[in-house]
């Protein structure tokens, strides 16, 4: 990178630490001034969430920051909204994106394998923190439907659209016009229509 930043009379010298925005808003943000900024409590909401398998792994490079086999970071920042996060069996296992290219329906059949679990336990929303991952969970659940003769019809929410609901936020400033599975009825839920 030197050789090129070289051409251009820059060097780079390392120091720059690369983290997750959930982990920035965890560490540096903190639960309490979060919670202060909390104008309309999402109480009585239960979301599933996946960890996705980049928020925590490899571990050896996060500095022991929460623990990849049983995670409580995000489920706090989703308490501190007054929602619940609701835990499920398999809920730290892949999504099955990774195998999405190789394997169709070996990928198709991780997402569902999930997706019956949440919806068994009558969660509102599936919360997320990974785009990738929303493709499997939002993207492909009406293909998931199809190939298994099934339904789910749950919402996808990533973080920031979950903090910004309980922020007071728009709905649509947070996109959620631009979510493949409609939350209308999480959005009745909590009181906004």
């Amino acid at each position: 990178m030197n050789e090129r930043l070289k051409d251009i009379g820059l060097t780079y010298n390392g120091g720059v630490k690369v983290r997750h925005f959930a982990r920035i808003l965890y560490e540096e943000v903190g639960l309490e001034r979060i919670g202060a900024k909390i104008t309309h409590p999402l109480t009585g909401l239960r979301i599933a969430l996946h960890y996705g398998c980049h928020y925590l792994k490899p571990h050896e490079i996060y500095d022991g920051f929460d623990s990849p086999e049983n995670p409580h970071t995000l489920d706090e920042l989703i308490a501190v909204t007054g929602a619940e996060s609701v835990s499920y069996m398999n809920r730290m296992r892949c999504c099955g994106g990774a195998l999405l290219a190789v394997d169709e329906n070996l990928a198709l059949k991780i997402s569902k394998e999930k997706l019956d679990q949440m919806k068994e336990l009558g969660v509102d929303a599936i919360g997320l923190i990974c785009p990738f991952c929303s493709v499997m969970y939002e993207s492909n659940q009406k293909k998931i439907e199809t190939t298994f003769e099934t339904m789910y019809n749950l919402p996808v929410l990533f973080l920031p659209q979950i903090l910004g609901l309980a922020m007071g936020m728009d709905a649509k400033d947070l996109g959620f016009n631009m979510n493949r599975v409609r939350a209308n009825a999480v959005l009745e839920k909590i009181g906004i229509n």
